[in-house]
């Protein structure tokens, strides 16, 4: 893969977007990784969509979104 010239979320289309030197336009549809990797609404990457596109975008490409969702989701009980 060449080199990334800009990443962002395009919150029209719901995907985040990467411009490659060699002039490609790379498209993640956001809410279709999304359904596919996450079991419930707690465990959706948001904050990195909308926050870190470009993290989210490695992720994506190089990573394991699944055991991502199961590192940041975890839930504590009230006492």
């Amino acid at each position: 893969m060449s080199k990334i010239l800009s990443c962002e979320f395009n919150l029209d289309t719901a995907c985040v977007e990467l411009h490659l030197a060699d002039g490609t336009l790379l498209s993640i549809d956001c809410t279709a990784v999304e359904n596919e990797a996450a079991n419930s609404m707690y465990q959706r990457s948001d904050w990195l969509i909308y926050n870190d596109p470009l993290s989210y975008a490695e992720l994506i490409l190089n990573g394991d979104p699944e055991l991502y969702l199961k590192a940041v989701t975890q839930k504590t009980p009230i006492d």
